[in-house]
């Protein structure tokens, strides 16, 4: 088994939530011998430890980003040895999301995106699969893909909204904080396409979530990605004119960076103590910036420019403009000049941050260091003809995520419906009409036959109902369905064919095998507590479906072979070969053994 390398002291998801944990550059030494083995942790401690990986690998240089991405690569091994599939699909995505921030290795994030989608459908884990769309909506945005990436933020929201039931493996608190990261991953995506009012709106309920149930880490990337969103909103609303809206954003920002100082000590970023987050978060130090351009600035955001971002070009540009209107602000129109011309030509092919780049050419259209007034002018007004197109482009934005929105709405309501239309509500078992489609689809399927058709009756149901209530029958019912349903195979089907009585489809199975099977349910019923089934047991009557024969003459036959057992005595098997209202046939029904 591959080794874990751990910080100096061995972390507990209690420390994680906790804030407890100060992962400064000195504390984790990559070149260290492992002072455990993944199979001596905890699933959580798993879990744990991908969180703190992914929020350094996010924020280091190459060289760091590249090693915990390797350690994070071997958690997720160990957790698909182990298999359960909550923790499997929490580890799947701390690995995507880290190869999202990391530009050369981005299309490798693709394979994982596609297991993420497909582990979570598979075992139901609704908050996780919406969190997977998102994932792959950022992804579309870094290949340059905008329709795409507006298709799976609708699918997203789509699941996430409706009455969402939390999940009790998972606890309260945790399942609350998955949630949140879906909500803010969603966000994220949808301030980078421009569209701020719906991600504001996906922002604050995430808000409401971390505030119950998140921890100091959860709540400093809350914080930031909020403030990152903000300060994105304003240069949108300076585009279009909306500067004292632009303005209260940015304070907005401003305020925001402030609150964030006091959790960001305890979150598991990368950071040096003795100095303040708004040095080393590029996005909590240019808050500031807009709100009051001025030389006061300069130096932090020189500091911050100087910093390895990984190559993402939202952290680089924000940076850029703020440093270029406290240089313009003080006298230096020129080098800020300078500074946007190298910016732009560096991200002249970047399609990952759309809005952002459209704010960094406007910016360099108006900066006063330009040369000549006329070109000034001639680049200003270029700049309002494409502020003019962006903002149509803004506003069928809108209706295209609604109308998606709505037909994934739709979409999973009529897929509601339809499943509803084919089970037993009492029951959960599929219904009569489900009994004929199945029925129907295994005439027609060869490899289905033979096909053993079973009809059960309850003994001694009325008796409960009578003498006791409604109630407890409609408890009966329930009881001896689940009984009946977990005796077989998980390829027959147990329907509710009507009040009291059952039908099994068994394809595959002859005569004497599915006899057997339904014995075994019988014996199962039997010996269920009587303070279940108040002595309720089955009688059963089996036939195998001839070449020709129609779901109606089956049935009878069945029924005919079922009123046999019950004239036996009941709590038994009868199987028939011959025609409907025959006697038994020379294969002796099957009679169960007396209990002691």
């Amino acid at each position: 088994m591959a080794a874990v390398l751990v910080t100096t002291a061995v972390l507990t998801v209690e420390d994680v939530d906790r804030g407890c944990v100060p992962l400064r550059e000195d504390e984790v030494d990559l070149r260290k011998e492992p002072e455990t083995t993944l199979h001596e942790v905890s699933d959580a401690w798993l879990v744990g430890r991908a969180r703190e990986l992914n929020a350094m690998g996010q924020h280091s240089d190459p060289h760091r980003q590249h090693a915990t991405l390797r350690e994070a690569d071997g958690l997720l091994a160990e957790a698909q040895r182990r298999g359960e599939p909550r923790v499997v699909a929490q580890l799947v995505r701390h690995c995507a999301t880290m190869r999202l921030a990391i530009p050369e290795l981005v299309e490798t994030a693709d394979p994982l995106l596609d297991e993420l989608l497909a582990h979570t459908k598979k075992h139901g884990l609704q908050v996780l699969e919406a969190d997977a769309r998102a994932l792959r909506g950022r992804r579309s945005l870094l290949g340059g893909n905008e329709d795409t990436a507006l298709s799976e933020i609708a699918s997203a929201l789509a699941m996430l909204d409706v009455e969402l039931v939390p999940d009790s493996t998972l606890g309260r608190r945790s399942w609350e904080r998955l949630l949140a990261t879906a909500l803010v991953d969603i966000g994220l995506v949808l301030a980078q396409i421009g569209v701020f009012g719906e991600a504001d709106k996906v922002m604050a309920s995430a808000h409401h979530r971390i505030r119950e149930s998140g921890g100091p880490h959860e709540i400093a990337a809350h914080l930031i990605n909020r403030c990152r969103m903000l300060i994105g909103w304003g240069l949108r609303l300076e585009r279009t004119g909306q500067h004292d809206e632009a303005a209260a954003r940015f304070r907005t920002a401003s305020a925001i960076a402030v609150a964030a100082e006091g959790p960001w000590r305890e979150s598991l970023f990368p950071r040096t103590a003795d100095r303040p987050a708004a040095e080393q978060m590029p996005v909590l130090g240019v808050a500031h910036a807009f709100t009051k351009p001025d030389a006061e600035h300069l130096d932090r955001l020189d500091l911050l420019r100087g910093l390895d971002t990984g190559g993402l070009a939202r952290e680089k540009i924000i940076v850029v403009i703020a440093l270029c209107r406290c240089l313009v602000a003080s006298g230096r129109a020129d080098e800020a000049a300078s500074v946007l011309a190298r910016t732009v030509k560096e991200f002249s092919e970047d399609t990952s941050e759309p809005s952002l780049r459209i704010s960094l050419l406007r910016e360099y259209a108006q900066v006063p260091g330009l040369a000549e007034d006329t070109r000034a002018e001639a680049l200003r007004a270029y700049g309002q003809a494409l502020e003019a197109e962006l903002g149509a482009m803004r506003q069928t934005r809108e209706v295209t995520l609604e109308s998606r929105l709505e037909h994934h709405r739709l979409t999973r309501r009529h897929n509601a419906i339809t499943q509803q239309a084919l089970h037993d509500p009492l029951t959960g078992l599929p219904n009569r009409r489900a009994l004929d489609d199945k029925l129907d689809a295994l005439r027609e399927d060869s490899s289905a036959h033979p096909l053993s058709v079973g009809l059960v009756d309850l003994d001694g149901f009325k008796e409960v109902n009578d003498e006791r209530s409604h109630a407890e029958g409609d408890d009966v019912l329930r009881v001896v369905a689940g009984t009946l349903r977990d005796a077989l195979r998980t390829d027959d089907l147990v329907a509710r064919y009507g009040g009291d009585e059952f039908v099994v489809l068994l394809p595959g199975a002859t005569l004497a095998s599915a006899e057997a099977a339904l014995a075994r349910a019988v014996d199962a019923v039997a010996n269920t507590p009587r303070a279940l089934s108040h002595g309720v047991t089955l009688s059963i009557g089996v036939v195998s479906m001839r070449p020709q024969e129609s779901p109606p003459q089956v049935l009878a036959r069945a029924d005919a072979a079922m009123y046999q057992a019950k004239r036996e005595g009941g709590n038994r098997v009868s199987a028939f070969t011959t025609g409907v209202g025959a006697t038994a046939d020379s294969h002796d029904p099957w009679t169960p053994p007396e209990r002691l």
